[in-house]
């Protein structure tokens, strides 16, 4: 498998090209602020061809170069319904304004395609699997994408902002909510391997394993008992 990565625009936000290899299709996970040049560099190096954008919440650091990158290839963009309304109205999202100069570097708005995601649903795209959980906290619609371990490669969480190396996602923005966010710490991450690639959208990636020991938001967290 191929995951390509790069941190792009004025947040850092970190933009994810995935594949089974170089040459075939490829998933855009958060193509955010500035990242649409990146994209292409990306597409052209490992000669990939896009079926679709997803998106694991609104913010406008995330999803700022979902109209020019779905429109230059023709492909839906994925998101949770209770996020798509960021794509329009990202000021809303924040509660204040995200400024003038930095206003008029982004394409606000939604892309001819936009489709649903909803807990528990598995995405089969460009051959590859992604299952989607819904994990508020940071945001009311916020999601992360599990794809199962594969012959080269341990299983993967793209956690979006709900997980970072060290640290979790914010939630003093609209919709932010710290119970909510260590809920979904404990229902969404605590139960997978230690083995588990954690890919965030901000920062160096980092394991399950990594984040139980030494992430002083999970601990005192239980993961919540098969079955219940």
């Amino acid at each position: 498998m191929l995951i390509a990565g790069f941190p792009a625009g004025a947040w850092g936000t970190n933009c994810y090209l995935v594949a089974p290899a170089a040459g075939e299709e490829c998933v855009i996970v958060d193509p955010g602020h500035q990242a649409a040049q990146g994209v292409e560099d990306a597409l052209r190096k490992h000669r990939l061809k896009p079926v679709a954008v997803v998106l694991t919440h609104g913010h406008i650091d995330h999803v700022a170069s979902v109209v020019p990158v779905c429109g230059a290839h023709d492909v839906p963009a994925w998101i949770h319904p209770e996020d798509r309304f960021m794509m329009s109205d990202p000021e809303k999202a924040l509660g204040r304004s995200i400024g003038m100069p930095l206003m008029g570097e982004l394409t606000v708005g939604e892309p001819d395609d936009v489709r649903r995601l909803d807990d528990g649903a598995v995405l089969e795209l460009a051959g590859l699997e992604f299952g989607v959980a819904h994990a508020p906290g940071h945001t009311k619609g916020s999601v992360t994408f599990r794809m199962p371990e594969a012959a080269d490669v341990p299983q993967v969480l793209f956690s979006g902002d709900l997980l970072f190396a060290g640290s979790v996602g914010r939630t003093d923005l609209p919709g932010g909510d710290h119970a909510e966010l260590l809920e979904s710490l404990a229902r969404v991450c605590l139960p997978l391997d230690d083995s588990t690639v954690v890919l965030s959208g901000h920062g160096p990636q980092t394991t399950i394993g990594r984040e139980r020991a030494s992430n002083p938001y999970l601990h005192g967290l239980d993961a919540p008992r098969r079955g219940m």
